[in-house]
């Protein structure tokens, strides 16, 4: 599971963009009960906004780690929509139980009552709004995420190696050393030798950027360099395996055969 290293920034931009939202939540039941010809105290808008936010954010690093671990830009994509399915569904339960629990022991606190499940019983209107947040803030997470992870190829000094960097410091490893290139999970497996480089890039960014380099790719999960190829071994279900010069054999899938037998 690629690491959530580095997103401190992205849930502290999330903290404070929902807060701000709770506010001005909170003055907007204001003004609809007063234009009702009612009064309400601030603090219950108030706990009723915000005993939804640190709910939220309370899971916030387990439903980051999911989106990690499930990147939905990465196939099998009905697997993918299964998982963040369950994770929603998962999500909802939690937050609409745990928000009504913490608002009944504030009440509780302010010598007040709440019914602890009540937000239950509106379950599809909660529901509702879970789903959208739940959706954008995955939308967010994966646009956060692209944008710091992805790899510039070298450029000038270098323009046929991959840079890849170590914290501080950066690694150019040639084109012509790697043999093949195998996606794990946000990350890739630049495999030059015996041992792998990890290198922090979904694969569908690498073969963007290597198209055109004499890379192929042979499975959804695989990007191969053509010129290492001596041979294509045809299975009945319609897979292949293709075998480097090294002899090392690699698994194909039919999906990808054509670009394979291109020219």
């Amino acid at each position: 599971m690629a690491s959530g290293k580095g997103d401190g920034p992205f849930l502290i931009v999330v903290a404070v963009a929902l807060f701000l939202f709770a506010i001005v939540n909170t003055f907007s039941v204001l003004d609809e009960v007063r234009g009702a010809g009612r009064r309400l105290a601030f603090w219950e808008p108030f706990v009723w906004e915000t005993s939804s936010i640190v709910v939220i954010l309370g899971m916030t690093p387990i439903f980051l780690a999911l989106v990690r671990r499930v990147w939905p830009l990465d196939p099998p994509w009905p697997r993918a929509a299964a998982v963040h399915l369950a994770g929603l569904l998962v999500f909802a339960l939690i937050h609409i139980t745990a928000m009504g629990v913490l608002r009944w022991a504030v009440y509780a606190v302010v010598g007040d009552y709440y019914a602890p499940f009540a937000p239950l019983g509106d379950f599809l209107y909660e529901f509702r709004k879970d789903a959208l947040g739940y959706a954008g803030f995955v939308l967010l997470y994966v646009l956060w995420r692209r944008q710091r992870v992805r790899p510039p190829l070298a450029v000038a000094a270098e323009p046929d190696a991959i840079e890849v960097r170590d914290g501080a410091r950066r690694h150019f490893v040639p084109l012509a050393e790697v043999a093949w290139i195998e996606a794990a999970g946000n990350y890739v497996e630049l495999h030059r030798g015996q041992t792998p480089i990890l290198h922090r890039a979904p694969l569908s960014e690498m073969e963007r950027q290597l198209r055109g380099a004499g890379f192929v790719r042979i499975h959804r999960s695989r990007l191969v360099r053509r010129d290492l190829i001596v041979e294509v071994e045809s299975k009945p279900s319609g897979d292949y395996l293709v075998r480097l010069v090294d002899g090392r054999e690699l698994a194909g899938s039919r999906r990808y055969r054509r670009p394979l037998l291109e020219p």
